[in-house]
This record gives C-alpha cells, sequence and structure tokens, in this order.
C-alpha cells in the first residue's frame, strides 16, 4: 500500500505518510471480510434451504454412505447409488426422527453397534492363483450374504484368512 502511495506522490511521500496512515486504519481490513464471509454464506443457504418435516404415509429415501465392507447396494464404486427406497413413514417420533416400514426382505437383517449392515463372506466358491512378475497370489471367488440377491466377488485369500478364518476350516486349502 506505501509503495502505491510513494509512486503517486513521488519525492513528496514522507509528507503524506501521517494521512496514509489514517487511511489504513479507517479501512476494511481483509480479516474483517473473512469474518463477514461465512456470515453471508449461511444466510444466502438458509434462503433455499426449506425444514423437511415428515407425517405419516410419507415415502422418503435414505441415504447411504459406500463404506467399504457395508451394504454395496448392487452396484460399486462410483455407480453405487448415493439413496435407498423409498420407504414408508409409519410413526413420526419427534421432528427429525421417524419409525420406518422397511421391506420384507429386511427385517431380519443383523447390524452392528452403528446400525450398519456388514456383509458376512457365506462360502468359498473357487480359488485360483494370480501370476505376478515373481510371484503367485492365491486368490478365492466368495458368495456374499447379500440381501440383494447372490453377490460374488474375487478377494486374496491371505486377507480372507486373517479376518474370516471359519471359511477356511471347512473348506480344503
Amino acid at each position: 500500500m506505501l509503495r502505491a502511495y510513494v509512486l503517486d506522490f513521488g519525492r513528496s511521500w514522507d509528507v503524506h505518510l501521517p494521512l496514509v496512515e489514517f487511511s489504513y486504519e479507517n479501512s476494511h481490513h481483509s480479516s474483517i471480510r473473512l469474518k463477514t464471509a461465512p456470515d453471508r454464506q449461511k444466510s444466502y443457504a438458509d434462503k433455499k434451504r426449506k425444514p423437511l418435516e415428515f407425517k405419516e404415509g410419507d415415502h422418503v429415501m435414505l441415504k447411504v454412505s459406500p463404506w467399504k465392507g457395508i451394504v454395496r447396494c448392487g452396484k460399486k464404486g462410483k455407480l453405487e447409488p448415493r439413496f435407498v427406497g423409498p420407504f414408508e413413514i409409519t410413526k413420526r417420533i419427534s421432528s427429525v426422527a421417524y419409525r420406518l416400514r422397511l421391506p420384507q426382505e429386511l427385517n431380519n437383517i443383523q447390524v452392528d453397534a452403528k446400525l450398519n449392515f456388514v456383509e458376512e463372506p457365506m462360502e468359498i466358491l473357487e480359488r485360483e492363483f494370480k501370476k505376478l512378475k515373481r510371484s503367485r497370489i492365491a486368490i478365492i471367488k466368495v458368495r456374499w450374504n447379500s440381501k440383494r440377491g447372490p453377490e460374488y466377488t474375487w478377494e486374496r485369500e491371505d486377507r480372507m484368512r486373517l479376518k474370516y478364518l471359519h471359511l477356511f476350516s471347512s473348506s480344503t486349502s
């Protein structure tokens, strides 16, 4: 800022220095602008945001997180659906909590403490060796307990042995 004033005032910049200091102290600093920016953004977002409230009989879609090891919903990776449903609301518990009617095939699902359905391998179907440059890796074809029908994946045998040793006690390895 001083450099700009020096260019404007030439050799008499030192005479105008108190005026520059005064104008700088009374101007809006970037820190003030940084404090007001989130407030402005929040007000814009609040104008477009509508409070969602549902009543009994409404149908809703549930957002799912594509975490590895949790229900895959038929597709994998980028193609995995972000929402599942629709589910019917049977009871309103509070303004943000509802009881839903789940489809018959989801009624007897076992979930963990975080309410995630963790897929478990049911059986090993095939075993093959994948050749790399100087090594061979044993891979197995696994059938999972997916509720959307049969799901099969190829997994590394060593990793599956660490997590699911019970699968290998009955099969020949």
